[in-house]
């Protein structure tokens, strides 16, 4: 049986950075005999050539190939491939990683779908989600499935199909080169089928470097005559130009690097202006957002001083999304939302009426006189105004998103003057969320991002007024599961898929606890999303003293059973306080952490009690906090020490003298 798939990995002084890239590549479940990996080392200097010859002497299927260096992993991928011998071949940079059974998965669906390209589900930590992967297809189209979102290399091409059409990637080349490299082989396959089920890489952070303005316009140039080679004339042939007009040619001129770069910008402003001028007409602006629509325009008129004070004057879109609800309906979480774009500076974004007719304002700095009125005009982008919801695990980065219905309003803001909001509700079924199948155990952050009018803008949805009161729900898919909505420690809606325990599940929703002083106590009440029909195992309430003596209070904690519909249940902790002078059983002025104990475990709490001045205030505790050693010490020496006048100077001192010096 011959070689199916050959994985080709750079590498180029990585450090410990590759130790997850180069053992999610040897470990795979495909048979060792049915897959290569092929490692190019481009010239490094740290070791790692050393090492991977050791991998390659100890497995049949790994080769490693040392090449001079060249400063770019694309000349290392061509003489790869040329001696690459799997049917398939699946390019891999040192900070990714896959999952271990990625290739076989891919390879089983290139072979049944025929596939010239297959494009395996890719996420990421950084940037905004890939759509691509909303659902998968075994006959994609470039438009209309989304892939100019997912111009990498990191997909799996049959080997024939590139030898077939001689494709390569152009050395030296950078970022234009490898999304070149994805365009042409996207335009030439005669099947490109996406595999969306299941995650098989995860990306890592991309080598920076910038690339020379007119090697990048020489690569995009042919780009463009590809499309034109094999795209009719018409709509979709000019959609894919915006594409390429947007991201390729007008983005970077909006960049700080842009701006901040006096000696080479008149440069890079040349080579656009010469490529606006020669490969993008204005038919195409009709596709862009109104900042780009004004950066071409203000290129074609040889503007570049406007350009760069456009690029000072542009900050970064906020977002904010408000809930307006929150509710279950059996096992789906219904979030009612309300979503605005903010400007620079926290603001509304607010846009100019004219007529019947909106019009983005832009930043006073420019001069708009030569502008005419279809440029800054964003009513039909107003109208289809959207937001997008999903959901994210915290540790593997899947994304899914959500099933929506809004609506968009234009609400009043002075004379002349309105705001774009879009009022919505979303649907998240724990059950089949994930492509059908139930979401997988852990946190889920929840996010939102809206195009709208002039700008786009992604965020987490935050927190509203008030705790989250929400009951935790069993969901009967595939088995009984706990999921409960909480807020993480930076106010952020979060979705928690069966808690690992009954002490958890309160921890996630302790940021909404009550306090109450009566008659010399405190009286600490926890939401319970969920109350067990056994009411939960016996448990104490937790307080530690964040001060020098590090005392430690505990008080029995009771589950009281709910209000059926508005709440499950509460747990209540009686704590003895005295202002002055307290036993070691009492709380007294200063600052606790507090945690929860059962039998088996101990687990923090998201708030601390705060005693100062006769007053007792919740205040949040940070996660380093509640991950310090639970045991304090107040031995006889530290209590005799904290009294001998000095004796707190000269513990300081000793404590910097020991950090002061390294030792050997």
């Amino acid at each position: 049986m011959g070689v199916k798939v050959s994985v080709i990995v750079n590498v180029h002084n990585p450090g410990v950075t590759a130790n997850a890239c180069i053992r999610s590549a040897v470990e795979q479940t495909m048979p060792a005999a049915e897959y290569q990996v092929i490692f190019v080392d481009d010239g490094s200097t740290d070791g790692i050539g050393e090492r991977l010859d050791t991998i390659a002497a100890a497995r049949q299927n790994v080769r490693v190939m040392h090449l001079p260096h060249t400063g770019s992993p694309t000349r290392g991928r061509n003489v790869a491939l040329a001696a690459a011998t799997g049917d398939y071949v699946y390019f891999l940079d040192q900070g990714d990683r896959l999952e271990k059974d990625a290739i076989a998965r891919m390879y089983e669906r290139a072979v049944e779908t025929d596939a010239d390209v297959l494009i395996g589900r890719l996420i990421r930590d950084f940037g905004p989600p890939m759509t691509a992967f909303e659902r998968g297809t075994a006959r994609a189209d470039i438009l209309r499935d989304r892939l100019l979102s997912l111009l990498v290399p990191q997909q799996l091409y049959r080997r024939a199909f590139l030898e077939e059409h001689d494709l390569g990637f152009a050395v030296p080349g950078g970022r234009m080169a490898e999304q070149a490299f994805a365009m042409r082989a996207y335009l030439r396959a005669k099947v490109i089928a996406v595999l969306s089920e299941h995650v098989c890489c995860h990306l890592g952070d991309r080598r920076g470097g910038e690339e020379e303005p007119r090697t990048m316009a020489k690569e995009l140039i042919g780009v463009l005559d590809d499309i034109d080679t094999y795209v009719g004339e018409g709509r979709q042939r000019d959609r894919m130009y915006a594409h390429w007009f947007r991201y390729a040619v007008l983005r970077p001129l909006l960049t700080a690097r842009f701006a901040d770069s006096s000696v080479d910008r008149g440069l890079h402003f040349r080579v656009a202006q010469e490529l606006v001028m020669e490969r993008f007409p204005a038919r195409l602006d009709r596709y862009l957002p109104v900042q780009l629509r004004v950066v071409a325009a203000y290129v074609r008129m040889g503007r570049l001083d406007q350009v760069v004070l456009l690029s000072n004057s542009s900050r970064r879109a906020g977002l904010r999304a408000d809930l307006t609800e929150v509710r279950w309906d059996a096992h789906v979480l219904v979030l009612g939302l309300n979503v605005e774009v903010l400007s620079g500076d926290g603001t509304p974004d607010r846009y100019r009426t004219q007529g019947e007719r909106v019009h983005w304002i832009p930043p006073r700095a420019l001069e708009t006189a030569s502008l005419d009125d279809s440029v800054t005009d964003v009513t039909e982008a107003v109208e289809r105004a959207r937001v997008d919801l999903y959901v994210r695990h915290s540790e593997t980065g899947a994304i899914h998103f959500l099933p929506m219905t809004q609506h968009v309003e234009t609400v009043p803001d002075g004379r002349n003057k309105v705001r774009v909001q879009i009022k919505g509700e979303a649907r998240l079924d724990v059950t089949k969320a994930a492509h059908g199948e139930p979401l997988k155990p852990g946190q889920w952050e929840v996010h939102v991002r809206m195009f709208g009018g002039a700008n786009q803008a992604r965020s987490r949805v935050g927190r509203s007024d008030g705790p989250l009161n929400c009951l935790g729900v069993l969901a009967q898919r595939p088995r009984v599961r706990l999921v409960v909505p909480c807020w993480t420690d930076h106010g952020e809606l979060g979705l928690a898929v069966e808690p690992r325990s009954f002490s958890e599940s309160i921890a996630l929703v302790s940021p909404g606890v009550e306090i109450k002083k009566l008659d010399g106590h405190v009286y600490v009440v926890l939401p319970v999303p969920y109350v067990p029909p056994s009411g939960g195992p016996p448990m104490e309430l937790v307080l530690r003293s964040t001060g020098r003596s590090g005392r430690e209070v505990c008080a029995p904690a009771l589950v009281e059973a709910g209000v059926p519909g508005k709440f499950a249940g509460q747990l209540v902790a009686k704590v003895p306080v005295k202002w002055m002078m307290p036993t070691p059983d009492q709380l007294g002025p200063g600052r606790w952490l507090s945690s929860l104990r059962a039998s088996e475990e101990e687990i923090g709490l998201r708030f601390a009690l705060e005693i100062r001045r006769g007053r007792i205030q919740v205040r949040p505790a940070a996660a380093d906090q509640r991950r310090r050693s639970p045991m304090g010490r107040d031995t006889m020496l530290h209590r005799i020490g904290r009294r001998l006048p000095g004796a707190r100077h000269l513990v300081r001192l000793a404590r910097a003298g020991k950090h002061r010096y390294l030792k050997d």
